[in-house]
């Protein structure tokens, strides 16, 4: 499989189902998305309206490799997850390579979904498109995602201090953790 050539499949996991966003998901994305706890810790704005929920799903969260984290008992989207590889990822990796981005929505924080769907896309990622290694990164004071990235088997790498972040127009520092496909089967 050419790995720039990724596509959203439909991915299943015990209590979730990773799948590609639909237009449909607006309202749901807006209802978790527009909360100010979530977006600007992660480093994106709040989203302001259905519409602009609408928008997202349609320029950003469309792309391949992009899913809703749908938990089955929920039977709806409460989060995002998704696998960028080589040049798609913003911290200069390679074709080999993927990051992996997530968040989900306050009322299901602390059930363990996203340490589930970080756990499927590792599988994903180093089992059917043979990636050598997975990166991740949080930004400084996340550390519900700093957490998430230890329970998942991530070992820090670097630190990245005074990062422009054009999406909220602001300078950061963010942690880089990594897993390489050896550490990650020896771990299985």
């Amino acid at each position: 499989m050419e790995h720039n050539k990724i596509t959203t499949m439909i991915l299943e996991t015990k209590r979730l189902i990773l799948r590609p966003w639909e237009e449909t998901d607006a309202e749901d994305l807006y209802r978790y998305a527009s909360s100010p706890e979530v977006g600007p810790i992660a480093g994106w704005p709040v989203h302001t309206s259905v519409e602009n929920s609408l928008e997202i799903i349609r320029d950003v969260l469309s792309k391949p490799g992009t899913y809703a984290v749908v938990p089955k008992n929920v039977g709806h989207a409460v989060g995002s997850i998704g696998l960028m590889i080589g040049e798609d990822s913003n911290i200069g990796i390679s074709e080999l390579e993927g990051e992996i981005g997530y968040w989900i929505g306050v009322p299901f924080w602390g059930q363990g979904f996203i340490p589930e769907a970080v756990k499927e896309m590792l599988r994903y990622g180093f089992e059917d498109l043979e990636l050598k290694k997975i990166w991740c990164g949080h930004f400084d004071g996340n550390h519900k995602s700093k957490r998430v990235q230890e329970k998942c088997g991530f070992r820090y790498h670097s630190t990245k201090e005074n990062v422009l972040w054009p999406l909220m127009n602001d300078i950061r520092t963010e942690h880089i953790s990594c897993l390489s496909k050896k550490e990650w089967l020896n771990e299985k």
